[in-house]
């Protein structure tokens, strides 16, 4: 059994970004589809069960940012990360977002 989990960080303003729109697909199909708590994770993307293959993890963090108070060019410079990865054996999956308005970074967590 294969499990999967997501963390998003804002690194401007040093806390967890909530509110943050996630979607998860494999190929054009979305299995998942959910919003950060106040801890910037999605509990309820741990209760889905994964196969190994392709994936895309999609963030809209331009709409974060604007709630957030923060004035953005048009178009936002970031508008929807999308993250893809691959899931290649059983386990469990980490993919942490750490995100500003002007960049990003991620990487397989624990």
């Amino acid at each position: 059994m294969t499990s999967l989990s997501t963390h998003v960080l804002d690194t401007t303003h040093g806390r967890p970004a909530a509110g943050i729109a996630v979607r998860l697909l494999q190929g054009d199909t979305p299995l998942f589809e959910g919003v950060t708590d106040a801890d910037g994770r999605c509990p309820a993307l741990r209760d889905l069960t994964v196969t190994p293959g392709a994936y895309r993890l999609e963030f809209a963090v331009a709409d974060y940012f604007r709630a957030a108070g923060l004035t953005l060019t048009e178009p936002p410079f970031l508008d929807r990360i999308g993250l893809d990865f691959g899931i290649a054996d059983s386990g469990h999956y980490h993919v942490p977002l750490l995100v500003s308005p002007f960049g990003y970074s991620t990487y397989r967590g624990s």
